[in-house]
């Protein structure tokens, strides 16, 4: 399959995305005097704005990949969870199955920016796990997405209690049991819970620290070593870390690939995890191999880096960097 066919089928793609959502407020003002209360500036407002975030952001790349995207989380039943199913429906994303809570608040994290610096954030969350109820939706929430014919699930953690143990193997075995893809983006704190999944994502940090091991991606024996104990513990299939500046490794059974990072005038590395979460899950959903899938996601996280602010890909310019990538332009 040619890279144009497999971009062409991302249109009859459906992938449900479950994690954590959130709001991301913007504050922007002008700041041109100091408080006399305290020495903090003070900021003239001059706009707000709402976008939405967490696995949310994810989403909003699939839709832009052409591809019929779903949320599944569990948000608050308040004004910020209201704010967000009106964004879901505004960016085209299929939020059917989201649950609302009555004993959770949406998280919300507010940044001021003053004079086009980012001066504070401001976290209003809840991160404790979700409740067995909760769970119990949640799970029911995957198996309707599931018998609704989804080609892939992105499991999408931001440890704010969305993503519990039960939740994540529950997720993973129905997947399993339906021959769906499952791919991660991990965190800390249940890191070695997701086994058995299709494609395992973490990016250098996440791995060093969720094998308590400590190495330079150039001491490549130790990397290799600690992606050797993490498919030991996880039984995953796809292992793909990502690698900042030195781009990207891919492992699947003895075939092992790591691909160089593009040359690009990075403005803002906001955001890029998303989209190579989701430009990756999309590409093995459409049928390509781990390979081409890492070199596309590769590909797709330097774009967006040339973007400030978080922003998701965008498709069409995507396929030409990738064909002029492979073509040796």
């Amino acid at each position: 399959m040619t890279v144009a066919e497999a971009f062409q089928k991302f249109n009859s793609l459906k992938i449900a995305v479950v994690g954590d959502v959130m709001v991301d407020a913007y504050i922007w003002g002008e700041v041109s005097r100091i408080s006399p209360e305290a020495p903090v500036p003070i900021i003239n407002l001059s706009k707000r704005e709402d976008r939405i975030g967490g696995a949310a952001n994810v989403a909003l790349n699939l839709v832009a990949l052409g591809i019929q995207a779903e949320i599944i989380s569990v948000v608050g039943k308040d004004e910020a969870g209201e704010k967000l199913t009106n964004l879901f429906q505004k960016k085209n994303i299929k939020n059917d199955n989201v649950v609302y809570s009555k004993e959770r608040i949406t998280t919300i994290k507010t940044r001021v920016i003053g004079n086009s610096q980012h001066l504070l954030r401001v976290d209003n969350e809840q991160t404790n796990n979700i409740t067995i109820d909760e769970e119990n939706a949640l799970i029911e929430a995957v198996r309707k997405s599931i018998s609704g014919g989804v080609n892939a699930i992105i499991l999408e953690d931001y440890n704010k209690g969305v993503l519990t143990e039960r939740v994540i193997s529950e997720i993973v075995k129905i997947a399993n049991e339906n021959n769906v893809i499952t791919t991660v983006d991990p965190k800390k704190e249940n890191f070695l819970s997701f086994k058995n999944v299709t494609m395992f994502k973490p990016n250098l940090k996440e791995l060093k620290e969720g094998m308590k091991s400590d190495f330079d991606f150039k001491d490549f024996h130790l990397f290799e070593q600690a992606v050797i104990d993490l498919e030991s513990e996880l039984k995953n299939k796809i292992t793909f870390v990502t690698l900042s500046e030195q781009g990207v490794y891919v492992k699947e059974g003895i075939q092992r690939e790591h691909l160089s990072a593009h040359l690009r005038d990075i403005a803002d590395v906001s955001g890029a995890g998303d989209t190579v979460i989701a430009v990756a899950t999309a590409c093995l959903a459409a049928g390509l191999s781990s390979v081409q899938m890492a070199n596309i996601a590769n590909i797709a996280g330097g774009l967006v880096c040339e973007s400030s602010g978080v922003v998701a890909i965008e498709k069409d310019l995507l396929l030409e960097e990738v064909e002029n990538q492979l073509n040796g332009h």
